[in-house]
């Protein structure tokens, strides 16, 4: 089962909330996640992101892969 590390859009209309989730590659952009590894704001300047960084070492440890989106942001 590959593994992605990706961003989950929450919020209302024209205030878009962000998750960092751990989901399977072939779900759905809004399915179920595995794990929640954090939040991101990215209205506010500067970007506020929080996340788990133990948890996201972990994942990327067991062979999660990042999506783009979340490589950009993290800026790894």
């Amino acid at each position: 089962m590959p593994v992605k590390i990706r961003l989950q859009r929450t919020g209302k209309k024209d205030q878009a909330l962000y998750r960092l989730i751990v989901t399977d590659q072939k779900s759905k952009s809004n399915g179920k996640s595995i794990a929640i590894l954090g939040n991101a704001n990215l209205k506010v300047k500067p970007q506020a992101v929080k996340y788990d960084k133990k948890e996201l070492e972990k994942w990327l440890s067991q062979g999660a892969q990042l999506s783009d989106s979340v490589r950009k942001l993290l800026s790894l």
